[in-house]
């Protein structure tokens, strides 16, 4: 890989990929964090590549303008947790606290993102847990383990050997929303699938699901805009 820019306003960040499965030249712009990737096709020149990256500029741009904006993790800052907001705030002693409106962060405020990171995935792992204990009583089925990680392309996974990975993230959601992506994970306990059986199973542990779905397609992009580095 190899970044390039194209000059303008603003400039464009273009991470340059060769592909051997690729059949055309193709850009994209990920809807999670605005990065542009040019995908190149064996035997075709970087020069001609980059040739099409620089007449397509301007759809580039119109693109990237529609990009939420990305939120850094600070003091000052909003930061949903359970699908409510609350600011970032200077805090007391030693620890985290999560109150109504806001988190009381103690320490280095340049350490803010990373120590409400931390806070985050800790409370992720119980709420998480607390879950799917609940839904494994339900159906009759154990996970043999649970990992938590920064996922982008799913919120959780069944593996066939019944381990189940949940991306931190879903902490930040209305609390409904993770309860339901718990509901699903577990589900493939039984059915590794999604059939109508499968459906069937989530609506029997979880209650109907529609509108935590529906909040996941529409809204749960958005909890990749805040930055914790």
């Amino acid at each position: 890989m190899s970044h390039h820019i194209l000059p303008g306003n603003p400039p464009v960040t273009v991470v340059l990929r060769h592909s051997s499965r690729a059949r055309r030249i193709s850009l994209r712009v990920s809807r999670l964090d605005g990065k542009v990737t040019l995908t190149v096709p064996k035997g075709v020149r970087e020069r001609e590549a980059l040739g099409f990256a620089h007449e397509k500029a301007d759809w580039l741009r119109a693109q990237l303008s529609k990009q939420p904006d990305l939120v850094q993790v600070s003091p000052g800052a909003m930061l949903p947790v359970g699908g409510r907001l609350r600011q970032i705030v200077p805090g007391k002693g030693r620890s985290v606290v999560l109150g109504l409106d806001e988190i009381a962060v103690p320490g280095d405020a340049g350490r803010a993102g990373a120590r409400v990171q931390g806070f985050l995935r800790e409370l992720a792992r119980n709420r998480l847990a607390e879950a799917v204990d609940h839904y494994a009583a339900q159906l009759g089925r154990k996970p043999t383990r649970m990992t938590l990680r920064d996922t982008r392309s799913r919120w959780g996974s069944c593996s066939s050997a019944g381990a189940l990975m949940f991306s931190w993230r879903l902490v930040m959601a209305p609390e409904d929303v993770l309860d339901y992506v718990a509901a699903h994970e577990v589900a493939h306990l039984q059915e590794m699938n999604h059939s109508k059986a499968f459906w069937d199973q989530v609506e029997r542990i979880h209650g109907d699901y529609k509108a935590q779905r529906k909040w996941l397609r529409d809204q749960g992009q958005e909890l990749h805009r805040y930055r914790f580095a």
